[in-house]
């Protein structure tokens, strides 16, 4: 059933107080409108800033900027008008307030009361003789629908037909579920409007825009820089897992009888690649990428925590399809024997498998650790995640790859250097170690005010330790233990 359809069914009902949670207000007061039309009656109007305004002409009412005021005129007109409330959810702690709405509806006289509110605490008082009406938010249909009217108006200005390819406008309709009609319309007129066409740079900025709507940035951190698979060196065996079932969660329909993939826990080495490895999913797949920071989750309250969690991930629901990276996991679910946290780790655990476990929206989970040891064996068991993958150091291939790749980053001609030897000199370093190897290099060529050479970098290389020798021995533990129960990602 559609808003329209509910709305009239409440108010048909002679329901006197109707409170509709929205930030849509003239979207609402348009279908009031419509249904006061056909059923006879008038749509006044109170606001803190205009007051009471009657009927069809908005005539202002003398004396009703407060609201105990304009309910007092209400409940001494004798029309059977349609009130319009907006943003009243600020006075419903107000005793006289919530008396006079009583007294209206218990006069049962015709009058309807609505509010809109985007949102409200609603007093027990009220609870009895109130109904909540909640707005659908549209579903692919509708959003296609709004971005074929939006196009056509584009046309019809420009007379030129919007172009867009089938696989962008797929994206686009993917990525602006979970947002109200209103912002669906705007950010699909902005995605045309700048030069007739649903491009991938428009993806991007639609994201940008429903993160800000979606109040995240306090709990999800939206990671804009993500490299394709081709800036990305090793990792073979993941990003071929990758592909292999990239289509499956990008467009399930087109699978049938194939469940969507969950997510992966990367295991690995400090400095080895695993956020390189996050970020490579959704680079992969064109999705979103949000981070999750348990250390930002935490506070000082009991029970606080396990509702930033439960928030956070609430909203991730609701910005899907997306990519949702887990980092240092370990940190914020590591079991709390001896911790002294009270058991909110715990609590935090519950909290997350629960949503694990009953999350129908396509949200691929991806959770880097690098203890494994701390993580609780609940969220280890076969099913939370789909594959855990271990993140080694480089080889040889890799190395190689990921000096060329820096390399070019640089502006600097791979060609040009002995890349084989940098590999071989740099065994045992992580692709963070290489990256600052290059940098270090760059700042002595910079301090002598001349180009990056070969000898420069292998200067750097031989004059650092890297962590595989300074901790050879936990290495050696990590690389034993995920040996016969992971996944090697190279």
């Amino acid at each position: 059933m559609d808003d329209l359809a509910r709305l009239e069914e409440l108010l048909l009902q002679k329901q006197g107080l109707v409170i509709i949670n929205s930030h849509e207000e003239q979207r609402i007061l348009s279908m009031l409108e419509r249904f006061a039309l056909l059923n006879g009656r008038y749509v006044s109007t109170w606001s803190v800033t205009a007051g009471l305004r009657e009927g069809n002409t908005r005539q202002q009412v003398y004396n009703t900027a407060e609201i105990p005021d304009a309910l007092r005129h209400v409940m001494a007109s004798p029309d059977n008008s349609i009130y319009v409330f907006f943003d009243a959810h600020h006075f419903l702690g107000d005793p006289t307030v919530i008396r006079l709405l009583k007294d209206i509806l218990a006069n049962d006289s015709g009058r309807m009361l609505v509010m809109i509110t985007p949102e409200f605490a609603l007093p027990d008082d009220l609870k009895k003789v109130a109904a909540v009406l909640e707005p659908n938010l549209p579903g692919k249909e509708r959003v296609l629908q709004i971005l074929r009217e939006e196009a056509a108006k584009w046309a019809d200005r420009s007379g030129q037909k919007v172009a867009a390819s089938r696989e962008s406008i797929s994206l686009l309709t993917q990525h602006l579920s979970g947002l109200t009609e209103s912002d669906v319309r705007k950010l699909c007129r902005m995605s045309i409007h700048d030069d007739g066409a649903v491009t991938a740079a428009d993806i991007g900025r639609v994201l940008r825009h429903k993160h800000q709507m979606m109040a995240s940035a306090e709990l999800l951190t939206l990671e804009t820089e993500v490299p394709k698979l081709e800036e990305i060196g090793g990792l073979n065996r993941l990003k071929q897992w990758l592909r292999i079932r990239r289509e499956v969660f990008v467009d399930p329909e087109n699978s049938p009888g194939l469940p969507p993939p969950k997510g992966v826990l990367l295991l690995g080495v400090q400095g080895s690649g695993k956020s390189l490895a996050a970020k490579c999913v959704a680079g992969s797949w064109q999705l979103p990428l949000f981070r999750l920071d348990f250390g930002q989750l935490y506070g000082k309250f009991h029970g606080e925590s396990e509702t930033n969690l439960r928030n956070a991930l609430n909203i991730a629901r609701s910005i899907s399809p997306c990519v949702l990276w887990m980092d240092e996991i370990e940190k914020g679910l590591a079991t709390d024997s001896g911790n002294g946290d009270g058991g909110v780790s715990r609590r935090m655990l519950a909290t997350l498998l629960t949503w694990m476990n009953e999350r129908e929206e396509p949200v691929f989970i991806v959770a880097t650790a690098n203890d494994i040891s701390s993580l609780p064996p609940e969220l280890l068991r076969k099913g939370r995640f789909d594959e855990i993958f271990f993140v080694d150091l480089p080889d040889d291939a890799a190395r190689r790859q990921i000096f060329s790749i820096h390399l070019g980053k640089r502006k600097l001609d791979p060609g040009v250097f002995a890349v084989e030897r940098m590999a071989e000199l740099a065994d045992g370093y992580s692709g963070a170690e290489i990256e600052q190897a290059i940098v270090a290099a760059s700042y002595a060529a910079h301090a002598e005010k001349r180009s990056l050479c070969q000898a420069d970098v292998e200067n750097a290389i031989t004059q650092t330790q890297p962590l595989s020798v300074v901790m050879a021995e936990q290495i050696a533990a990590l690389r034993t233990w995920a040996g016969s129960r992971t996944v090697p990602a190279n």
